[in-house]
């Protein structure tokens, strides 16, 4: 294992029964960087953090964090890292605060509270509230601040910003972004290939239980398929709008109506909708996994 090297996963495997969740992973994250960990559901990324936290154990394969055997020393692996889950467990019988003093304690009460309710403060939560009474966003803000509250080295997280609302999740990029500034790794997982592009300096995707592709940010652009539906003012010639490089007609209505597919960059359609008579115009992204079942199809039929 290199010595600037937060993680290192060589070979790693686990099944569930006949399920193949890891088929050979490796894997491997510098000190002091934020490291996305992209890919559909069911991919095998809940399964790769667990067994960097020893939670669960692997068939094979090696596991090293921050230098350290999880398996030989949990405890110690622990200690040195912020987990957020994907659902965290908590006491319904406490409030907020109490159940972030509780989490503290079994840290040995290293926390500085100040420093929580600056947390607490700047993702809107309130920390006297009812565990019992909280809404599944407000849940997984006590789950950011638990794991962000030790100042850890390592930040193992598990789609840190699912059920917050838009401006609480960047608040959560920005927290991460200074946490990675503090001298921090950050590693998270996601499906959400924007979220992934607005933080991660460095990206895996995973699929079907091993990386299918190591990347910067930029590389995601060229997979950020998109949809646009197009409406003109009166009938135009909509097929003249496929001549432009990676635009494909999904269907039309009339003339007046187009619904495109746009792969990369949205510039040459926009540029090229400057000369027709555009009344409306909107977009979407598919899901991840219709980006993967577009760009990996072909791989599938080699190795058929």
């Amino acid at each position: 294992m290199s010595n600037d090297a937060a993680l290192m996963i060589r070979g790693l495997r686990k099944s569930y029964g006949k399920v193949r969740a890891l088929r050979g992973l490796d894997l491997e994250v510098r000190r002091g960087e934020i490291f996305g960990f992209l890919g559909p559901n069911g991919a095998g990324k809940t399964t790769t953090i667990r067994c960097l936290l020893d939670l669960i154990r692997p068939d094979g394969g090696t596991v090293r964090v921050l230098g350290i055997d999880p398996q030989a020393d949990p405890v110690a692996v622990r200690a040195r890292t912020g987990y957020l889950p994907g659902e965290l467990s908590l006491d319904s019988t406490l409030k907020v605060r109490g159940q972030l003093r509780y989490l503290n304690a079994l840290r040995g009460n290293k926390t500085d509270w100040s420093y929580v309710r600056r947390l607490a403060e700047r993702i809107e939560l309130d920390l006297r509230l009812p565990i019992r009474n909280l809404s599944k966003g407000n849940k997984q803000k006590v789950a950011v601040v638990q794991a962000l509250m030790s100042r850890p080295e390592l930040l193992l997280m598990d789609e840190p910003t699912s059920g917050l609302d838009p401006l609480i999740q960047q608040e959560v990029y920005h927290l991460l972004a200074e946490a990675r500034a503090d001298g921090a790794t950050v590693f998270f997982s996601s499906h959400i290939i924007g979220e992934v592009e607005a933080l991660a300096e460095r990206v895996a995707i995973i699929r079907e239980g091993v990386i299918v592709e190591e990347a910067e940010p930029s590389r995601l652009v060229s997979m950020a398929l998109r949809r646009a539906r197009v409406r003109f003012r009166e009938a135009v010639d909509v097929a003249a709008l496929t001549r432009v490089e990676g635009i494909t007609l999904l269907s039309e209505s009339d003339g007046q109506t187009a619904h495109l597919q746009v792969e990369g960059e949205m510039d040459g359609l926009i540029k090229a909708l400057a000369a027709f008579p555009v009344t409306d115009f909107e977009t979407e992204r598919p899901s991840l996994e219709e980006i993967f079942l577009a760009f990996y199809a072909s791989s599938d039929m080699e190795d058929n």
